[in-house]
C-alpha cells in the first residue's frame, strides 16, 4: 500500500509536520513497512513557511519583531529564503498571529500587524525580490495598517499626527502619506504575492470583522466598530492610491491584511493551497497513491472553501483515490460526505476545546491507529469473502 499523508496543522495544537508524523507512526504500527509520503501542507496560515521550505528547500531565518499586542511585545518570528536566494517566504501568523495573544487579552481593537511589515522589510534587506506571504491565523483587524506603517506609510489624523498602532485608531484616519514608502516597494523592485485561503471581502456581513472578529475576541459592538473602521480605511486607500480594495475576494483575509497588501503594496492574492501543492509536487504524489489521509483542527462548512482538505479532496477526486479526513472536531454538513471517503474525529470525549488540545497528540495517535486497524480488517474481510 502506498500512503500519502497530506494534512494541515491543528491550529494552536499540532503543526502539520507533527500531524503527519503521528499518523505515519500509527500506519507503521499496523502496516509495518508501508510506503509513506508525508507532505505537511498549509493554505497561508500557520505552517506556511515550514511547508514551503520542506517542499522546496532553502534556509530559515529568525528575526525579533513587534508582536500583535504592540511595541511592548517582542516576538521571535521565523521566515525563509528559497534556494534561488531571491524568494522569501513569510507567514503573518509568525509575527501577528492569534496564538501570540493569551486568550484573556484578545481584543482586535487593540492589535497590530506592524511586525508583519517588519518581516517584509527584513526580507527586502536580505536581497529578496519576490516575497510570498501567508495571510492566515491573525490576531489583528487593522486592515494591514500596522504592516504599512512598518514599511514607511504614514497614517495621519486631523492634526497630521501618526495614528496609534491598532484597529480602533483607524476611526481617526484622515490622510495616508505614501511619500516615505520603502523605496524597493515604491520603485516596483519587489513582487509581493499573498497566499490567501479565503474569499471574504473587506467589509459587510461576510467581511473580516463580522466573520473572523469574534474568534479574535470581538464582541458584537466591537464588530460594528471594526467594520466601520475598515470601510473608512478602504475609502482612504482609494483616495491615496486609486485602488478600490473593499470588494476584492480575499481582501478580508487576516483582519483585512489582504486589503492592505493590495492597496498599500500593490500585491497580488493567490490561493495558498495552490502555491504549497505546486512546491511540494502534491498532485503527482496523490496520483501514485493507494490511499490519502488529510486533516485539520476543525472541519466545518468553511473547510470546503479553499482550506487544505478541500484542495486535497479535489486532487483525490481527479485521480479517483480514497480520501480519509481525520480532524480534531467535525461539524455536520451534507457536502462533507460528498468530498471524503470517511470522516473521523480524533476527539475522544465531549470536552472543551482547550482540554481537547492538551490531549491532541495522544488522541490523534489513537484515532489514526483505529483507522488503520479498520482498513486492515476490511482487507481481511475482502480476502475471506472474495
Amino acid at each position: 500500500m502506498r500512503l500519502v499523508i497530506a494534512s494541515d496543522s491543528y491550529k494552536e495544537s499540532l503543526s502539520a509536520v507533527e500531524v503527519a508524523t503521528i499518523i505515519a507512526a500509527a500506519a507503521q504500527d499496523v502496516f509495518p513497512g508501508v510506503a509513506i509520503e508525508q507532505i505537511p501542507l498549509a493554505d497561508g496560515g500557520e505552517g506556511f513557511v515550514q511547508a514551503m521550505l520542506i517542499g522546496a528547500g532553502g534556509q530559515s531565518i529568525t528575526n525579533e519583531v513587534t508582536g500583535p499586542l504592540g511595541p511592548a511585545q517582542r516576538v521571535q518570528a521565523t521566515w525563509g529564503i528559497l534556494p534561488d536566494g531571491k524568494s522569501a517566504v513569510i507567514e503573518m501568523a509568525a509575527a501577528s498571529g492569534l496564538h501570540l495573544v493569551p486568550p484573556d487579552q484578545r481584543n482586535p481593537l487593540a492589535t497590530t500587524s506592524y511586525g508583519t511589515g517588519e518581516l517584509i522589510a527584513a526580507a527586502i534587506a536580505e536581497g529578496c525580490t519576490t516575497i510570498y506571504i501567508g495571510i492566515g491565523g491573525s490576531a489583528t483587524n487593522d486592515g494591514g495598517a500596522g504592516m504599512a506603517a512598518a514599511l514607511g506609510v504614514r497614517l495621519l489624523d486631523n492634526n497630521h499626527q501618526p495614528l496609534p498602532l491598532s484597529g480602533e485608531a483607524l476611526a481617526q484616519l484622515h490622510q495616508i502619506d505614501l511619500s516615505h514608502l520603502h523605496p524597493a516597494i515604491a520603485g516596483d523592485k519587489v513582487q509581493i504575492i499573498a497566499a490567501c485561503d479565503v474569499t471574504n471581502p473587506l467589509c459587510g456581513p461576510h467581511g473580516a470583522s463580522a466573520v473572523y472578529g469574534p474568534q479574535k475576541g470581538a464582541t458584537p459592538t466591537m464588530v460594528t466598530r471594526l467594520d466601520s473602521n475598515l470601510q473608512h480605511l478602504a475609502l482612504c486607500i482609494a483616495t491615496a492610491t486609486g485602488r478600490d480594495v473593499a470588494n476584492i475576494p480575499g481582501a478580508g483575509a487576516a483582519g483585512g491584511l489582504g486589503a492592505g497588501l493590495l492597496g498599500f503594496l500593490d500585491a497580488s492574492l493567490e490561493p495558498g493551497f495552490a502555491l504549497v501543492s505546486t512546491i511540494t509536487d502534491l498532485e503527482a504524489k496523490i496520483a501514485n497513491a493507494d490511499l490519502v489521509i488529510t486533516g485539520e483542527g476543525k472541519t466545518d462548512f468553511q473547510t470546503l472553501f479553499g482550506k487544505v482538505p478541500a484542495g486535497v479532496a479535489a486532487l483525490t477526486a481527479k485521480y479517483e483515490k480514497p480520501l480519509i479526513l481525520i480532524a480534531g472536531g467535525i461539524e455536520d454538513h451534507p457536502d462533507l460526505d460528498k468530498n471524503f471517503t470517511a470522516l473521523i474525529t480524533s476527539t475522544r470525549l465531549p470536552v472543551p476545546v482547550t482540554e481537547a488540545m492538551t490531549h491532541a497528540t495522544a488522541w490523534l495517535s489513537a484515532s489514526a491507529r483505529q483507522t488503520f486497524h479498520l482498513i486492515r480488517l476490511g482487507q481481511q474481510l475482502g480476502q475471506r469473502l472474495g
